[in-house]
């Protein structure tokens, strides 16, 4: 008799370091803080918190920068590392430091809102206890920044959802004048867009006007109806569908390797034929644009519309694995099989 347990038929390879990197990670953070700040900073793993996120600088939950000294900022910040790519870590720090930057920006534009730029404003949060027996999972929010890390057992971890955006996404404004944050999402998917003949972008090009935000916002389920289908990858030629899963890979890599390598694997058994490349919007750089990448299981949205199309909101979604959604129901099972 097999005794393959469903999380390990559920993905291809699991990350055992990945959860020992977290769990050592979660642990140094919550030894470093103060009685009252671990109880800021803990939660249940049960419950409905852990599926609350936002991507506006809204007031949330958990234990903010602002309230931890240096050498617990320097904790929190390395229990993000633990979970991302060195590119997308650095990322993050650059998203955190547009704060000042977007202050500025709409100081000199004339632009009045009663939100806080503040970089200081993004929240941490532990569910449960790491590096135990049970499931358990951390999450990283503020401003343009969702991280969301499930880990059940002593082996799996779900990565999303996992959402960046930035604002402004090219500084025009300072000594940062010319940055770009987040600038291989809207190329990667330029390239491939104007590699398309006239017949693909037919099909590919879903509306002439894109939606003023990602369609599935911070919903706690994407719904796989609601992004556009568009453009499927077997309708695309060899040097296009290249194109294409550099887009995907782009944004699995945001996770650390071994965990993006993780998640590639289920992507390429479940089948690129299935994948489709959809874009709302004119394709002149300048112009509000959208595009989603949806597949079997997974969802990429980008949009760029607000502020003059320079203040970009992309995620990556799982449908069935969000949260951890497909490993704690394999986990579950399990336990009771045994």
């Amino acid at each position: 008799m097999c005794s393959e347990t469903h999380a390990e038929r559920l993905l291809t390879h699991p990350a055992p370091a990945a959860v020992r990197r977290m769990a050592e990670a979660a642990t140094r953070f919550l030894e470093a803080l103060s009685g009252g700040q671990r109880a800021a900073a803990l939660f249940p793993f049960a419950g409905d918190e852990r599926y609350a996120w936002h991507y506006t600088p809204v007031e949330r939950n958990g234990l903010r920068l602002k309230d931890m000294t240096p050498p617990q900022r320097a904790a929190a910040l390395a229990l993000l590392d633990s979970g991302l790519s060195a590119r997308a870590s650095r990322e993050v720090r650059q998203i955190i430091a547009l704060e000042p930057i977007l202050r500025e920006t709409e100081r000199i534009e004339g632009i009045v809102n009663d939100w806080q730029r503040d970089p200081e404003r993004y929240w941490f949060s532990i569910f449960g206890e790491p590096g135990g027996a049970a499931p358990w999972a951390w999450r990283a929010g503020g401003h343009h920044l969702g991280l969301h890390f499930t880990i059940v057992g002593e082996a799996f971890v779900a990565p999303t959802p996992l959402f960046l955006g930035a604002n402004p996404a090219e500084v025009r404004h300072g000594p940062a004048t010319g940055q770009r944050t987040l600038a291989a999402e809207e190329d990667l998917a330029r390239t491939l867009l104007g590699s398309l003949d006239a017949p693909q972008q037919a099909i590919a090009i879903v509306d002439p006007v894109a939606p003023d935000d990602i369609l599935t916002r911070n919903y706690r389920i994407a719904d796989p109806a609601t992004p556009p289908q568009g453009l499927a990858y077997g309708a695309l030629s060899g040097e296009q569908r290249d194109h294409l899963v550099r887009i995907v890979r782009h944004y699995v890599e945001r996770a650390a390797d071994d965990l993006a390598g993780n998640a590639w694997a289920r992507i390429e058994r479940e089948g690129l034929d299935g994948v489709a490349f959809a874009w709302a919007g004119p394709a002149e750089r300048g112009k509000g644009h959208y595009y989603a990448i949806k597949g079997p299981t997974f969802l990429i949205e980008y949009d760029n519309t607000q502020n003059g199309a320079n203040h970009i909101h992309s995620v990556w979604r799982d449908f069935t694995n969000d949260w951890g959604e497909d490993l704690l129901a394999a986990h579950y099972a399990d336990s009771h099989r045994a």
